[in-house]
């Protein structure tokens, strides 16, 4: 909807700074008590949903102007829903919608995107990914692998890659070793190579939805003509788009899975089964975009058994694609392995703030973010840190680079689970 559909939500917002905070009666300690990084790190209300929903009803009433400052403070967040997840236990409203809605509006009126999401638009109208790479490299991770190309044969599974693990040397070892595991576990899947196009995430945060909507529309036809039943990708950002906002779009005629639930559903199935142990003791970092984003419209009460809260107002809300037991149950199942949890976890987990065009156009933030995150990581006594998201990965990758106490191992959940198959 246009941001106008949420005057109500602006003007009510009681400013009551919970979404800045994790849920109370999950608190163990101050240093973890924070569940807005951009607040965090900047310390004024500006950079909180609560003084962004200011900024936004002064821009649609006129009583402020576009600034540099304006904007910086519009995009200088990484749209990772935390404090929508806390406004929906005290005030029931959509502030990770009102956010976008007002990026929308920031490329309507001709003020955004941000000087530095401009290559990434450009990019994406040229060569349908957001690193600036030519078509015909995309499909150099899979050489020699000998996986099926779904434009010539026919497959039950798409293998849907995305453009990171794709173009992103460092990350290119994931989607290899997706393969080879689908393999072993006898999956009759394919890719589409060098025809695979952006899924539109990085557009449609940066907020040029026309942009957006024209890729999406683009993916569902491609997808829906090549007659799989499922579409399986790696990448927390596409799966969050695909499962949220792309049947808004246009009809699915596929199942959408991230990897991580697949490989539950494969080990269940007994298609994969673990052969050596590996002791190592991990902690699980949970993606925004498979957790607490996306989900299309459900009732409430379709959730508040989930959340255990409080009876709201009967409207509907925008709920969580909540994959949040997929990949811990794989965990616990690799045999050797012992998970131990950090303190903010599930819809409360803290943001390694590389989405939402933040890493892009404010690294410096994004690598601050993902730092607090490796030491909540470190606090656990954890060997290693497990993910399955490669703008957590490749931004950890950066931090751990950076961090002077010592690094932290990074590992991909299907690197793990291929060491002990």
């Amino acid at each position: 909807m246009s941001l106008e559909k949420y005057r109500w939500d602006l003007i009510n917002c009681e400013r009551c700074n919970n979404c800045l905070w994790d849920h109370p009666w999950r608190v163990k300690d101050a240093k973890y008590a924070k569940i807005c990084p951009s607040n965090e790190r900047y310390l004024f209300a500006a950079y909180s949903c609560q003084g962004r929903f200011d900024i936004a009803r002064g821009l649609m009433d006129g009583e402020i102007k576009y600034s540099d400052r304006v904007l910086d403070i519009i995009y200088r967040c990484s749209l990772c829903g935390a404090c929508d997840v806390t406004c929906k236990v005290y005030r029931d409203m959509e502030p990770l919608e009102i956010l976008q809605e007002l990026r929308v509006k920031c490329v309507e009126d001709g003020q955004g995107p941000l000087p530095a999401h401009k290559p990434i638009i450009d990019s994406v109208k040229s060569y349908d990914n957001v690193w600036m790479q030519p078509r015909g490299r995309r499909n150099a991770w899979a050489k020699g692998l000998n996986i099926k190309d779904l434009n010539k044969e026919k497959a039950e599974v798409l293998y849907y890659v995305g453009c990171t693990y794709a173009y992103e040397p460092r990350l290119q070892k994931v989607p290899q070793n997706t393969a080879n595991l689908l393999k072993k576990a006898g999956v009759d899947f394919g890719i589409l190579g060098n025809k695979e196009f952006c899924c539109g995430s990085p557009i449609l945060k940066i907020g040029d939805r026309k942009l957006y909507e024209s890729y999406a529309q683009k993916n569902i036809e491609a997808f829906n003509r090549l007659g799989v039943k499922k579409v399986v990708t790696s990448c927390a950002g596409c799966y969050g788009l695909f499962k949220a906002h792309y049947p808004a779009v246009g009809k699915m005629g596929f199942e959408v899975l991230h990897i991580t639930e697949y490989i539950e559903q494969l080990i269940e199935e007994g298609k994969i089964t673990f052969s050596k142990e590996l002791p190592l003791a991990v902690t699980w970092h949970d993606p925004c975009h498979i957790g607490r984003l996306g989900e299309p419209y459900v009732p409430w009460e379709g959730k508040r058994a989930k959340y255990g809260l409080y009876d709201p107002p009967k409207k509907l809300n925008r709920g969580t694609n909540g994959v949040y037991e997929p990949p811990r149950n794989v965990l616990r199942s690799i045999p050797g392995i012992d998970l131990i949890e950090m303190e903010r976890i599930k819809e409360f987990s803290w943001c390694c703030a590389s989405g939402g065009g933040v890493k892009s156009a404010f690294p410096d933030f994004a690598i601050w973010s993902a730092r607090e995150r490796i030491n909540e990581a470190k606090s656990t006594g954890a060997d290693a840190l497990v993910t399955s998201c490669p703008w957590c990965e490749a931004n950890f990758m950066d931090a751990n680079e950076e961090e002077q106490s010592g690094e932290i191992k990074l590992y991909d959940l299907v690197d793990l689970v291929l060491q002990v198959i």
